[in-house]
């Protein structure tokens, strides 16, 4: 075919990408802006703080927006401190499923980001609800949601990625099978962990359960670490979060040693301060060792040829049947 002036004109039209950096950012701001609200939680449960502003969704009867800087002193800071940076989160959140719904293409992604903003505003029901009716049951819960919520962010920014849209299903892991299910299930024993560690923190029991959970994390994330190593060390997309999940294990093993030995032997005689940083270190080291196995496990399913066409039960059932 050709033009007036004779000049051939090709006959592949070339595609305009439609692919938008603006999802991928918003969720990467979100996942940033929530681990801080983890770590200010911990704070506010390892010092006592929870209840130090008695009314909720008002503050001493302001609103919270505009309770005074000048009285935030105390526990107060701490507790007010949470509620204004998980409002913040939520603004965030909102802001992610608007612009998941202009610029993001796939369905089930922009109704992942719609369940993400559901979970936010049960989690900041569930606080408010902590505070007036005073129910431990309720802190585990929102403890538990915190973890859930967090680790959700971090799926939604790996999903969002270019690089995970442009990952090539022509040569998938040869063994990819077994390093999707040794992930996942190290990913549902971390979260299982979590949610005893939320226990303790909250009522002092299940220690046992709390540290029968980290014996088996530690397993399974060495196994992770020498089947990648030994199998797919030529993939940096599986080493480098490999390599990181192992290196956040071991600063949780001492952290949590530090803190077992501080709050329940006679060895490390530790004031307040110190103790609070540490078990406040562990929750938040423990978030991210969640958030690393969750990366793994999205990119151990996503590089053994998980198609776009599949959904995520079909995933799951195909996984698990095989």
């Amino acid at each position: 075919m050709k033009a007036e002036g004779g000049r051939p004109v090709s006959s592949v039209v070339p595609q305009v990408s439609v692919f938008s950096p603006w999802p991928h950012r918003i969720a990467l701001i979100l996942a940033c802006a929530t681990f801080p609200l983890l770590f200010i939680g911990g704070l506010v449960t390892s010092k006592g703080a929870g209840l130090a502003v008695p009314d909720w969704p008002t503050t001493f009867g302001y609103n919270m927006f505009l309770y005074p800087w000048s009285k935030m002193i105390g526990n107060i800071f701490y507790e007010h401190s949470h509620r204004l940076v998980a409002s913040f989160v939520g603004l965030l959140t909102i802001a992610l499923v608007l612009t998941f719904w202009l610029h993001e293409r796939r369905g089930w992604l922009r109704w992942l980001g719609v369940g993400a903003l559901g979970l936010v505003i049960v989690q900041g029901v569930m606080g408010g609800l902590r505070v007036v009716l005073l129910e431990d049951t309720l802190a585990i819960v929102h403890a538990a949601l915190a973890q859930a919520f967090f680790a959700l962010t971090v799926a939604l920014a790996v999903f969002t990625s270019a690089g995970w849209q442009n990952v090539s299903a022509t040569n998938p892991l040869t063994d990819g099978g077994r390093l999707r299910r040794l992930c996942a299930v190290a990913t549902g024993l971390v979260y299982l962990q979590a949610i005893f560690g939320a226990v303790l923190r909250h009522t002092g029991d299940r220690l046992d359960a709390h540290l029968a959970f980290a014996a088996l994390v530690a397993l399974h994330v060495v196994l992770i670490l020498i089947r990648v190593t030994r199998h797919h060390s030529n993939v940096p997309a599986l080493t480098r979060p490999a390599l990181l999940l192992f290196g956040l294990l071991m600063l949780q093993l001492a952290l949590g040693t530090l803190s077992y030995m501080a709050k329940y032997t006679a060895l490390l005689r530790l004031t307040l301060n110190p103790i609070v940083l540490i078990t406040t270190t562990h929750l938040a080291v423990g978030a991210l060792i969640l958030a690393a196995s969750a990366v793994l496990t999205l990119r151990a399913f996503r590089l053994s040829g998980w198609s776009r066409g599949h959904s995520v039960r079909e995933l799951f059932v195909e996984q698990f049947s095989s």
